[in-house]
């Protein structure tokens, strides 16, 4: 028996020769000049223009995962440029893969876990005892708890509070926002460590008060850090650095070799 084709169908946009409509609006008329780059990412996740404190709150997000200096994925970006600097889109790629679990992926770990704990905003939910299940889980999972905690930025990671006054600012300070706040407490009560929540615990939380699905919450760092990594890419070309690196650390890595003596036959 024959198969019945799917339906194919997309509710973005479309284009004939003489028109570009995306979401039902002119493109030209409606949005070329209207929306800034983070509005037509908003309108490309919702399908609707955002009001001006979703503007406001939402730029701020994407705005904060722009740049965060050499990190793995500029140094990835900038070490295939030097490989194949005929592919810029090849390094930014390269960059970009590198956004998971760890770096700026965190987002959607985030997010998932706000959601299974909580998976309709309640403000009179028991955030204490949401959050000690959250933390109990992951710690029988041997996983780390995702939006809390930093690598270098110590006590707190510098964003957060700005994000968090935004969130007030913008109206965005709901309960996600309050139990990412109480699952990093309860997370730092059971550890030495400090564990206040990072920028991308609050950028989680705030895409569940924006009522994004948790899959995608990890492409707002892909549309930011594409930006971010098209910035090094330049700054490698005028001023590299990558054959430098890649010198260094070879330099470093085989200097074992150079400094035993050969082995006697």
């Amino acid at each position: 028996m024959p198969r019945k084709a799917k339906p194919i169908r997309t509710d973005i946009g479309w284009s004939d020769a003489g028109s570009i409509t995306l979401f039902g609006k002119n493109f030209p008329a409606d949005i070329l000049g209207t929306l800034n780059l983070g509005d037509m990412g908003f309108l490309e996740l919702t399908g609707r223009v955002p009001t001006p404190a979703e503007s406001r709150m939402f730029n701020a997000m994407v705005v904060t995962l722009v740049e965060h200096g050499i990190t793995p994925s500029a140094l990835v970006a900038r070490l295939t440029y030097l490989g194949a600097p005929e592919s810029l889109q090849g390094a930014v790629a390269a960059g970009l893969n590198g956004l998971g679990t760890v770096f700026v992926g965190s987002i959607e770990g985030a997010a998932k876990m706000l959601y299974e704990l909580m998976p309709k905003p309640d403000v009179g939910a028991d955030f204490t005892a949401l959050a000690m299940q959250a933390v109990e889980r992951f710690k029988l999972e041997k996983r780390i708890v995702p939006g809390i905690g930093h690598p270098f930025h110590k006590p707190i990671d510098p964003r957060t509070p700005r994000l968090f006054e935004l969130a007030r600012e913008t109206g965005f300070d709901g309960p996600y926002l309050q139990l990412m706040k109480v699952v990093a407490k309860v997370a730092q009560a059971g550890s030495a460590k400090m564990l206040p929540v990072n920028a991308t615990g609050a950028i989680g939380a705030l895409c569940c008060e924006m009522g994004f699905d948790w899959k995608i919450c990890r492409g707002l760092g892909v549309m930011a850090r594409a930006v971010g990594l098209v910035g090094h890419i330049l700054e490698e070309s005028r001023n590299p650095m990558a054959q430098e690196v890649w010198r260094s650390i070879e330099e470093q890595a085989t200097a074992h070799f150079h400094a035993e003596p050969p082995a006697q036959g």
